[in-house]
C-alpha cells in the first residue's frame, strides 16, 4: 500500500509539472480546451493591460481525485466586459500578467458581440446641417425658377391679350377659337381606351384607332354648325348677297346635321367588341366636352361680335376677382371655405367681392367711352385704328339723377358743396350685376375644375402654359362667365330692331326672282320719288 501511496504521488506530482510547462509556453490554442488531467490547477488573467484592468481576475482550481478514467477539465471561459477599450489604447504583445509572473501572454483577441461593438467617431458626418441644405438648394432654386417662369408668362398673355385686342374683332375671335381647341385636346386626352379594365389582355394596351379621328371630327362639325350659325346671324348682308355662300348659308343647319350623322355613322362601325363600355364612355365624354366648350365659346364668341366690350370688361372681372381673392386670401384668410380647395378662405372670396364690385365701375367707366370697344361689329376688318362710328346702345347714353331737395341742402350746409345731380349709364348697373356674378358664381367653376382634376389625382390639366398649367386651368371660370354675359346681354340689353341684314334675308329666302324683280322695281321708284339719284 506504500508503495501505491508514493506511486500515486509521483504521478501528481509528474502531471502538475507539466501543467506548469504548458502554462508557461504560448499557445495559440483557446483557453477552453484544456488537456485532461486528474488534479489540474488552471490559472486565469485578466486579458487587459495592467494600467487599463478594472479587476485581478480570481484564480479559479479545481482538484481532481486521481481515478482510472478522470474526466477533463471544464474551463470557465473569463466574463464579457460591459465596457471596451479607448480606441487610442493598444495592447503590447508581451504585457506582464496581473500576478505579476514574467512569462509572455497569447496575442488577445478583442471580443465580439452586441456588448463589445465599439461605434467609432463619425466626426466626418456629423455636420448634417450643411447637407440639409445642400438638399433644399435645389428646392428653393426649382422655387425660384418657376415664379421667374410664371412671371415672364404671366406679362406674355397680358401684352399679347392688348394686342390682340387692338388689332382688332377677328384676332379676338382666333384667339378664343385657339383656347377652346387646347382646352378641347387637354380634356378629351384624360379619357384613354385602354384594354387593362376589360376582358382583353392588359399587355395588349390596345386603342381605339378611331378614337381621335373621330373626337377632332366631332369637335370640327359642332364648330361648324355653332360659328355658321353666327356668321349668319351678324354678317347677313354679306353671305345672302354672295351668290357662292347663300346655298350654303340656306341649308347651313341640314348640312350641319347631314355632317353629325356621318360621324354617328362612323363611330357604330368603329364598336369593337370587348371595348363596348369604353367606346361608349368616350362618346359620352367628347359630347359633355362639346357641350360645356365648344357651346360657351361659340357664346363668348357672339360677345365679341355684339362689342369687344362685353367680351373684355367680363373677363377683366373674373381676373380681378381671382388676383383678389388670393391676395385677401395670403393677408387675412383664416377660414377654409370649399373642401375641394383648401387654399380657398371665406375672407379672400367676401374681400375679392367688394374688390371686383369697386373694381367694375371704374374698369367699366374707362372703356364705355370709346366707340371702337362698344360698337357692333359689321367688317372684321376695323382695328383700334380704325373710325369706328355707330349709334351708342341706350344703356351707354348718359344721365342725370336728381338729387332730392332736402339732400342737397344738407350738403351745401354742411360741407358747402352744391351737387343737384349725379351722372350716370344704365350700364354701371348692369356692371354691378355682372361684378356680383364674377364674384359669387363664376369662382364656382374654378371649384368645378379642382373637383375634377381630385376626381383624376391630378395637378394640372396640361402644361400648355409654362407655369400656369394647361389652358383649362385658367379659362375654368372664364367660359361659366361668358355664357352669363351672353343670356344676360340677349335677355336685358340687345336691340331688337330690323336691319338690312334681316331684310335682305327675308328677301331672299321668301320671295320668288319674279318677286324678288318687282321689289327693285318699287325701290327704283320710290328713291327716284324722293330725290335721290341712282347710280346707272
Amino acid at each position: 500500500m506504500k508503495k501505491a501511496a508514493k506511486l500515486a504521488r509521483r504521478e501528481a506530482k509528474q502531471h502538475k509539472s507539466l501543467a506548469k510547462s504548458r502554462d508557461a509556453s504560448p499557445s495559440p490554442a483557446p483557453p477552453q480546451t484544456p488537456p485532461p488531467a486528474e488534479a489540474t490547477t488552471v490559472t486565469e488573467t485578466s486579458s487587459i493591460p495592467a494600467s487599463n484592468a478594472p479587476k485581478e481576475q480570481p484564480i479559479v482550481e479545481e482538484v481532481v481525485p486521481p481515478e482510472p478514467a478522470p474526466p477533463p477539465v471544464v474551463v470557465e471561459p473569463e466574463p464579457e466586459f460591459k465596457l471596451a477599450p479607448p480606441p487610442t489604447a493598444s495592447r503590447p504583445e508581451n504585457s506582464t500578467p496581473v500576478n505579476g509572473s514574467a512569462k509572455p501572454t497569447p496575442p488577445v483577441v478583442a471580443p465580439t458581440g452586441p456588448a463589445h461593438d465599439v461605434i467609432p467617431p463619425q466626426k466626418a458626418e456629423q455636420p448634417q446641417p450643411p447637407a440639409k441644405l445642400e438638399a433644399a438648394d435645389p428646392e428653393e432654386a426649382k422655387k425660384r425658377q418657376n415664379v421667374v417662369t410664371r412671371t415672364v408668362w404671366t406679362l406674355i398673355m397680358i401684352f399679347g391679350f392688348i394686342g390682340l385686342l387692338l388689332m382688332g374683332h377677328g384676332y379676338m375671335i382666333l384667339l378664343v377659337m385657339l383656347c377652346q381647341t387646347l382646352v378641347y385636346r387637354e380634356v378629351t386626352a384624360l379619357f384613354s381606351l385602354k384594354a387593362s379594365d376589360i376582358k382583353a389582355s392588359a399587355s395588349e394596351d390596345i386603342k381605339d384607332p378611331w378614337s381621335k379621328t373621330l373626337n377632332w371630327y366631332f369637335f370640327a362639325v359642332t364648330n361648324y354648325f355653332l360659328y355658321g350659325e353666327s356668321i349668319i346671324y351678324y354678317f347677313k348682308h354679306v353671305v345672302f348677297a354672295d351668290a357662292q355662300l347663300l346655298p350654303f348659308a340656306t341649308n347651313h343647319r341640314m348640312i350641319s346635321f347631314m355632317l353629325y350623322t356621318i360621324g354617328f355613322m362612323g363611330f357604330v362601325m368603329s364598336l369593337k367588341k370587348g371595348y363596348l363600355k369604353q367606346q361608349f364612355g368616350l362618346f359620352c365624354w367628347v359630347h359633355m366636352t362639346l357641350l360645356f366648350i365648344v357651346v360657351s365659346s361659340h357664346f363668348i364668341m357672339n360677345n365679341i361680335l355684339e362689342g369687344l366690350i362685353w367680351f373684355f370688361v367680363p373677363a377683366s372681372l373674373v381676373i380681378c376677382n381671382d388676383v383678389f381673392a388670393y391676395i385677401w386670401g395670403k393677408t387675412i384668410g383664416r377660414t377654409p371655405l370649399i373642401s375641394l380647395s383648401p387654399k380657398k378662405t371665406v375672407e379672400g372670396f367676401v374681400g375679392a367681392f367688394w374688390t371686383t364690385l369697386l373694381f367694375s365701375l371704374l374698369w367699366g367707366s374707362l372703356f364705355m367711352r370709346f366707340k371702337y370697344m362698344i360698337c357692333p361689329v359689321h367688317d372684321l376688318g376695323v382695328s383700334a385704328w380704325s373710325n369706328v362710328t355707330c349709334p351708342p346702345n341706350p344703356v351707354f347714353v348718359w344721365k342725370e339723377w336728381q338729387i332730392w331737395t332736402p339732400v342737397t341742402s344738407i350738403l351745401s350746409a354742411c360741407f358747402g358743396i352744391s351737387i343737384t345731380s349725379i351722372p350716370y349709364t344704365l350700364y354701371h348697373f348692369h356692371l354691378m350685376f355682372m361684378s356680383i356674378f364674377a364674384s359669387l358664381v363664376a369662382p364656382f367653376g374654378g371649384f368645378f375644375a379642382s373637383g375634377f382634376k381630385r376626381a383624376f389625382n391630378i395637378k394640372d390639366f396640361g402644361h400648355s402654359i409654362p407655369g400656369h398649367g394647361g389652358m383649362t386651368d385658367r379659362m375654368d371660370c372664364q367660359f361659366l362667365m361668358g355664357v352669363f354675359i351672353y343670356v344676360y346681354y340677349s335677355s336685358l340689353i340687345r336691340e331688337h330692331h330690323v336691319t338690312v341684314g334681316s331684310v335682305l334675308q327675308t328677301i331672299v329666302s321668301g320671295l320668288t326672282v319674279d318677286e324678288q324683280l318687282e321689289l327693285m322695281a318699287d325701290m327704283k321708284r320710290y328713291l327716284e320719288g324722293q330725290g335721290i339719284r341712282l347710280p346707272c
